[in-house]
């Protein structure tokens, strides 16, 4: 029997007169949790606490009926973005008696998003959030939160809309003050969310809406350094279009375990009804960044202040191709590939110079592939300096081995299919500007085997849809060709670049093509095109290829903005795989350890019923350097062909920001 909201606030009062004892400590990046769908907060309910710009994390979350994965990811201070997987138990996939596809668990997917108004002060702080905002709509909600910390206990008050609006204490919606129209949430006959069942979908006018809201709350204390302690009033909708089942009483009371600042694990008693456990990872960039381990070169007698600079550099992956000095200064034409950013290769250049006895002022042009990414070196110096140095022409050969976690999620077949990956990346450089690539990999465990459901879409033509065909080949076709390519580049005017690449460019295409891109190393912006024509590979991952091939041109503009709120953009524009035309929106955020988060959105002449599920093409895009970039992923909602573009290894544009300033 439920318990009297009376009677629960006064037992839940008593708990937290009891916890707030203690000597802001409880607001930190160390005990602020993800809750149970990935959002900073107490079990259930958000708080408006956020992290720092960069971290990330990842939560895995089992209870009843909800089994998920969420991926976090803060890409300013103020803004908190995650994407989820759920696997709900006690509701069917689909309602067609006797089909196998419909028999197994209901799967669901969507994003969650939070942004903080204002940090503590004097007052609480304050955020807003939307959960599963474009996702089929099942957990679809909307809050707005304060958060207010006394030493080791915080405290959080919010007011919940949609699936939040499930209390036996809630109000009429106060923001029907503003206009009548938040007092009117859509939903369809049967009272469900208007894009429930169309994946995908945005719809703003059921943000915040309804003829009622909720109050929640909750609180944590910190314990001792390793022992969170948590209580909340829920106000989650019971059983609504997820079927939880009727609570006890709407307070949940949970505790934490810090196992490192990392990694913790938590156990909660959730309204009285089930035992949930959740697992949290959480990484701060700052924190890891860690400086390039410097090796000094080697010392031989009779080796000069110059010849000890050029070893030192070239222990730290760094080419030298020619030294020339002047009367003030010593200036470097380099090559380099390795180091992910600008800084790590000035401050191996400083120390270097040091180690050699250098005392001079270094200028320096840096090219990747031949191609010009970093300019000091002017028509001044190159005038006034002498020739110390110049190396002369040689072939290279680089490679690299690594694992590679390759996840393919909420499947109709299973909620989990994945492969663990070993792969090679191997390249020789035949000349300064001509580069052949390969990617071989091989499976050390996968579960693709079983993937046999067909797509329900595969409109205006099959070119990403039938992914299950190449990864259920994976376990038994030995070594796989990734891809295997030439590379070739050229400035014939400055500030203008060509590539041009022909071969096994991807996983599911090969073909040739070029690149035209105007960049000018000092600005913050790029501007070109690229054309390829493409044949579809066929599923054994050799050289066989399918009937389907196309020609893409595109058109792209990029910007880097280091204002306010730093960002990169890209817009493209142009025919895509499928031969629909279109444009892609772009928006990404990347940090000095080579951790990077992004959202894209593609708009074609894809009507949204030819799409289907989902609308249009969207997704995010992340990379984590995990034991070798472990975890590099692009996500979508729906794997459908509209949209799709070709994964090539790099782009000009790839090449040439490689190392310039973070934003």
């Amino acid at each position: 029997m439920k318990k009297s909201p009376k009677h629960s606030t006064k037992n839940f009062l008593l708990l937290v007169s009891v916890i707030f004892i203690n000597s802001i400590y409880s607001d930190s990046y160390e005990h602020n949790l993800y809750n149970n769908y990935g959002v900073v907060g107490t079990i259930s309910t958000p708080s408006a606490r956020t992290f720092d710009e960069g971290v990330h994390g990842l939560t895995i979350y089992k209870g009843t009926p909800n089994q998920s994965v969420t991926v976090s990811a803060s890409p300013f201070n103020w803004l908190e973005a995650s994407f989820f997987y759920t696997n709900v138990t006690d509701r069917p996939y689909c309602y067609e008696p006797g089909d196998v596809v419909c028999s197994q668990d209901f799967k669901d997917k969507g994003f969650n998003l939070k942004v903080r108004l204002k940090e503590q002060g004097v007052f609480p702080a304050v955020a807003i959030g939307l959960n599963d905002f474009a996702g089929t709509g099942i957990y679809s909600s909307e809050y707005i939160v304060g958060s207010y910390g006394i030493n080791r206990t915080d405290f959080h008050f919010g007011i919940g809309f949609g699936l939040l609006d499930g209390s036996d204490l809630r109000f009429k919606n106060p923001l029907g003050l503003l206009s009548d129209e938040f007092y009117d949430r859509p939903t369809d006959s049967l009272g469900n969310p208007i894009t429930a069942g169309i994946g995908g979908s945005f719809q703003p006018s059921r943000y915040f809406s309804g003829e009622t809201a909720s109050p929640f709350f909750g609180v944590s204390h910190v314990l001792n350094n390793k022992l969170l302690l948590k209580a909340e009033y829920d106000s989650t909708v019971r059983p609504g279009l997820v079927p939880f089942r009727p609570a006890e009483n709407d307070f949940s009371f949970g505790i934490d375990y810090l196992i490192t600042d990392s990694f913790s694990i938590g156990v909660s008693h959730e309204r009285g009804d089930y035992t949930s456990f959740k697992f949290v990872y959480k990484n701060n960039p700052v924190k890891t960044y860690q400086k390039s381990k410097y090796a000094r070169g080697n010392i031989r007698r009779g080796d000069n202040k110059y010849t000890q600079l050029i070893n030192n550099l070239e222990a730290n992956g760094i080419g030298v191709k020619k030294l020339t000095e002047s009367a003030s200064s010593i200036g470097l034409q380099l090559t380099q590939v390795i180091h992910p950013n600008l800084r790590v290769v000035e401050e191996i250049i400083a120390q270097a110079s040091r180690d050699a006895g250098i005392t001079k002022d270094i200028k320096k042009d840096i090219e990747i592939a031949n191609l010009l990414v970093v300019s000091e070196i002017d028509d001044a110096y190159r005038i006034n300096s002498s020739t110390i140095y110049q190396r002369q022409s040689q072939r290279k050969v680089n490679t690299n081995t690594r694992l590679q976690f390759r996840p393919f999620l909420a499947s109709r077949e299973e909620f989990f299919k994945g492969a663990l990956l070993v792969e090679n990346d191997t390249e020789f450089v035949i000349r300064e500007n001509l580069f052949f690539n390969i990617n071989l990999k091989y499976s050390l465990w996968d579960n693709f085997d079983d993937l046999y459901i067909p797509p329900v879409d595969n409109f205006p033509a099959q070119v990403r849809s039938d992914v299950k065909e190449y990864l259920n080949k994976i376990k038994d076709g030995g070594i796989l060709i990734g891809r295997a390519q030439l590379d070739y580049h050229l400035t014939p005017i400055k500030n203008h670049h060509i590539m041009m690449s022909a071969g096994i460019l991807e996983d599911m295409f090969s073909g040739a093509g070029m690149e035209y891109l105007y960049f000018k190393p000092n600005t913050n912006y790029a501007f070109g095109i690229d054309v390829f024509k493409v044949r579809k590979r066929d599923y054994f991952w050799r050289f066989g290829h399918l009937d389907y091939e196309n020609t893409l041109a595109t058109a792209n503009f990029y910007y880097r903005n280091y204002g306010t709120i730093p960002f990169d953009m890209r817009v493209s524009a142009g025919e895509y795989l499928a031969g629909d035309v279109g444009y892609t929106l772009e928006l990404s955020r990347s940090f000095y350890n080579g951790v990077q988060f992004g959202v894209f959105a593609t708009f074609t002449d894809v009507t949204t019923e030819q799409f289907g599920e989902g609308s249009f093409d969207k997704g995010v895009f992340f990379n984590i350097p995990i034991y070798g970039n472990l975890i590099n992923y692009m996500w979508r909602p729906l794997t459908k062909d509209p949209g799709a573009k070709l994964n090539r290894r790099n782009t000009l544009h790839d090449l040439l920001v490689r190392l310039r300033p973070i934003n």
